[in-house]
């Protein structure tokens, strides 16, 4: 029997690699464009490189799943190649030992703006969290509300995303 450990999503945006790695790369952006409604809020710089981090405030009542309630997370970024791939995984002081799954963001270049494809990875959790149902945390259906809100944020004409 096969288990499922990684969902992976696409959608074509109609924006440059590079306008979206900007989204991408700022903590800000991550909770813009989140759907899930547990990202609160950021405090850090934008990602420049593999082992940068910043800091997620989250609130897990959003998920309606377990009671952890409002807490933090470090977001540490494991591959970064610029306007192409952004990967990371979350540490943090809510469970030891960490949980040990990935998020990502590949975005390839097509006629029509950029592929981006995004990735939900927990094939390397730790074995304590197998078999808990913990596992996937975010729904596939997820991921692709998420592009679609990605999409919106960066395909809307520049005199409606610009501050008034």
């Amino acid at each position: 029997m096969t288990t499922v450990e990684r969902f992976e999503v696409q959608r074509t945006v109609a924006a440059t690699p590079d306008v979206i790695f900007a989204v991408l790369t700022d903590p800000a952006g991550h909770v813009a464009i989140d759907s899930s409604g547990m990202l609160q809020s950021t405090q850090g710089q934008r990602v420049t490189q593999v082992g940068d981090t910043f800091v997620v405030h989250m609130d897990r009542e959003s998920l309606n799943d377990y009671p952890l309630g409002k807490y933090d997370v470090t977001v540490k970024i494991t591959k970064f190649e610029s306007d192409a791939l952004l990967e990371w995984t979350i540490g943090g002081g809510i469970v030891n030992p960490p949980l040990r799954h990935l998020y990502g963001y590949q975005l390839q270049p097509v006629e029509s703006g950029t592929l981006v494809t995004s990735y939900y990875d927990w094939s390397e959790i730790d074995e304590a969290y197998r078999g808990k149902g913990i596992f996937p945390v975010i729904p596939e259906a997820g991921l692709r509300a998420t592009l679609g809100i990605l999409a919106r944020t960066v395909e809307q004409p520049a005199h409606i995303r610009a501050p008034r």
